[in-house]
């Protein structure tokens, strides 16, 4: 339950299910890096829930894929974001290649550290007419 509350505060003031962002190239340095830092913990959310529900869930990685949408970045920056959650992903594995009461109380960190990264990104709305509508929040994996 506490998993799931989590995971939705997150991903709420992650996309804020709405179009009102801004894109990553118009962020100041300080929030690029912020950035940077939830597409780490990002990865490594997927990879502890995916030691615990399975190597076939993807509800971090839709979340990551829908952030590097959301933000429009250039290429080279969603490079870096791309990097940032595969090494989040592969740290998480290597420390917790097995769902443990471990590796959910490590999941439960990620998920703290991620909406706090999220909540300090979404008092930097503004307004992005070309952002699409969040669609992945949508259906019972959201849940």
């Amino acid at each position: 339950m506490l998993r799931a509350r989590l995971a939705a505060s997150l991903l709420t003031a992650l996309l804020l299910a709405s179009p009102a962002v801004v894109s990553a190239q118009d962020r100041a340095p300080a929030e690029r890096q912020r950035l940077l830092d939830l597409a780490y913990a990002i990865g490594q959310s997927h990879a502890l829930r995916q030691a615990c529900e399975g190597v076939g869930d993807q509800f971090w990685r839709a979340r990551m894929v829908r952030l590097t949408e959301v933000e429009q970045a250039d290429q080279a920056f969603d490079g870096q974001l791309r990097d940032r959650f595969n090494g989040g992903y592969a740290a998480a594995q290597a420390a917790h290649p097995e769902c443990s009461p471990e590796s959910r109380r490590a999941e439960r960190q990620a998920a703290l550290r991620g909406r706090a990264l999220a909540n300090k990104l979404s008092q930097t709305v503004r307004v992005n007419e070309q952002a699409a509508p969040d669609s992945v929040a949508e259906g019972r994996a959201a849940r």
